[in-house]
């Protein structure tokens, strides 16, 4: 406790030598990949956003009051990719006990869903009817996931977190080129809704690269939900003003858009709650991998596909036979995935056997290390695993968003936050709610618009209160009960085989953790072709793997932008996340020397 108080009095007196982030100072936004020290870490994928977090720490902050401070800027300056409007996963292992903890913020239903939601005439409505529509909103649930955080495990209350990203909205930001272009890329259907147009088209067009961009309306909703700790959107005016979004969705009436209202009702934010789950887990090569849980697939989706990777000696492969191993084994797990997983309120969720060596072994059995799998693989039946055994028909995951957000958090004291979360799609639903200054979420388009598996029950159907199917993956690795890594990254399904190569590049390939997260990506979801990085597609080990059989789609993408700290030996952090994707992400520690 001395050496905790005596670093804590370090850390204040030094903030302003180091950079220290004051309430409404504009923070440097230089941003670094990497970065070594002690005292914490923060990875994020944006610099105003991880200098937030590292201010947090240095007085005196734990590792989740710097996640929900984090989270709070970058609602401000990544407001296309995660916001107060939409949800997430929280990851935390707690240095006090050694325990992992995880909080699911994932948004649910209005209770007056069914399960033909997204189906019009008996028919599944087209998708993009569904993205940019009310009929997609769920129920926020990222500050409630913030306020249950900070009480459980904070130091610092849920005012104290969120003021800096408050003054950050109201005294402005440097736009940057992928903001810029996020506008961009949104700019036919941000246009249909005044409230969204007048933020971010000012005079028709996106802000440009370079000028500041100021939100007073986000940084008054923000101070709000402070003030009245978050009853003013779950039982107030913020919520009366989401519902009134929703149910009529203010439209510019002379656009040509079709935009759906939705069902959302204030009796539905009063009853939302963020459960506590017990975390996924498996163990890789003598360490202990903890995700999250159903409703999320991204903890037992990674977890088997490393289960299926475990029996073969990944370290000793050539480049190309473990890429194609990787390959299979997310392969194999996607069909799993699909037809196993959805919310455990609403099934019986085989969680622990899709979990269990013997059914990855019972998969891993198809792999031929000469030829690629022909998908859609079928799934296997993880309660009674029989060897090389499929049954029904496979089919291929969903695309799905590309523009989550994830960050990574550790401080002095030993405790790491793994924290992702998003409102979906690339600008959510495209609503921003007038005079509130934030996007609603669209997640429920990660739903099953209709059944994928004739004849048999579909876990991920809507229904009345019910949370969609995720693949967020945020991780925390553990060495002997003590935090190793701990990642995650954005990129809707590709989440799961990014966090996997990750995790695969650090443990088996000998990559440091910055290294893993650069690695050129391909991401296998049982499909015919992987979505495919053109960095990937240069590699010279492809064109073997194209001879095996690996197909790899023509139009290159940029997956995920992954971020993560690591526990050295000596007791620093490493703090790592994107060089390149997404403009690059931005990597600190607390002190970044010896002391």
């Amino acid at each position: 406790m001395r050496r905790s108080a005596a670093l804590v009095a370090l850390l204040t007196a030094t903030t302003a030598l180091v950079g220290g982030v004051e309430a409404g100072a504009s923070p440097s936004r230089s941003k670094v990949p990497e970065a070594v020290g002690y005292g914490g870490a923060v990875a994020s994928i944006d610099a105003d956003a991880t200098a937030i977090g590292i201010s947090v720490l240095r007085r005196g902050g734990n590792a989740v009051d710097a996640a929900v401070a984090t989270a709070a800027a970058l609602g401000v300056t990544d407001p296309f990719s995660n916001g107060i409007g939409g949800g997430g996963f929280f990851v935390f292992y707690e240095a006090r006990t050694g325990k992992v903890h995880t909080i699911d913020g994932r948004e649910t239903t209005p209770m007056a869903a069914t399960e033909t939601l997204f189906q019009e005439n008996g028919a599944p409505i087209p998708f993009a009817e569904g993205v940019t529509s009310g009929l997609s909103v769920g129920v926020p649930g990222t500050p409630r996931t913030w306020q249950r955080a900070l009480q459980l495990w904070g130091r610092k209350s849920l005012k104290e977190v969120m003021k800096p990203a408050e003054q950050l909205a109201r005294n402005g930001f440097e736009v940057d080129e992928t903001f810029r272009t996020q506008i961009a890329n949104n700019a036919a259907r941000f246009a249909a809704f005044p409230s969204t147009r007048e933020l971010y088209l000012p005079g028709g067009q996106p802000p440009v690269t370079g000028t500041k961009f100021r939100n007073p309306d986000m940084a008054d909703t923000y101070r709000e939900l402070a003030d009245t700790n978050l009853k003013s959107l779950y039982h107030g005016r913020i919520g009366k003003d989401i519902v009134r979004t929703v149910q009529q969705p203010p439209k510019d009436p002379a656009s040509t858009l079709i935009v759906r209202p939705g069902k959302l009702a204030e009796s539905d934010l009063a009853r939302f709650d963020t459960p506590l789950r017990e975390p996924s887990r498996t163990n890789y090569r003598g360490l202990d991998i903890y995700s999250m849980a159903p409703p999320s697939s991204g903890g037992t989706t990674v977890g088997e596909a490393l289960n299926i990777l475990e029996p073969t000696s990944v370290a000793k492969l050539s480049q190309a036979d473990y890429l194609h191993y990787f390959l299979e084994s997310t392969r194999l797990a996607f069909a799993d995935r699909n037809r196993w997983v959805g919310d455990p309120a609403f099934g019986d969720v085989p969680t622990r056997e899709l979990l269990s060596q013997r059914f990855a072994d019972s998969r891993a059995c198809l792999i031929d290390p000469k030829k690629a799998l022909k998908s859609p693989v079928a799934p296997g039946d993880p309660r009674n695993p029989q060897a090389c055994a499929t049954v029904g028909q496979g089919v291929a995951a969903e695309v799905g968003s590309q523009h989550t957000t994830h960050l990574t958090t550790a401080d002095m004291w030993g405790n790491v936050v793994s924290y992702t979360l998003t409102i979906e799609s690339e600008g959510g639903n495209g609503i921003v709610v007038p005079g509130r200054g934030f996007l609603l979420n669209n997640e429920l388009t990660d739903f099953n618009f209709a059944p994928l598996f004739p004849g048999v029950p579909d876990p991920n159907l809507p229904a009345a209160g019910k949370r969609p199917r995720s693949s967020m993956a945020p991780t925390i690795v553990l060495r002997h009960g003590k935090p190793y890594f701990a990642t995650g990254s954005p990129g809707g399904a590709s989440i799961i085989t990014t966090v996997a190569q990750v995790i695969t590049g650090r443990v088996d390939r000998g990559k440091s953790l910055v290294d893993a997260i650069a690695a050129p990506r391909a991401s296998q979801r049982n499909a015919a072709a992987a979505q495919v990085e053109k960095e990937f597609l240069a590699q010279p080990e492809t064109a073997e793997l194209v001879k095996r059989g690996q197909g790899f789609s023509s139009a290159p993408a940029e997956i995920g932008a992954a971020t993560g700290v690591e526990r050295l030996p000596d007791g620093r952090w490493i703090a790592a996340a994107e060089p390149v994707r997404r403009g690059g992400g931005s990597a600190a520690v607390v002190l970044p020397f010896r002391w």
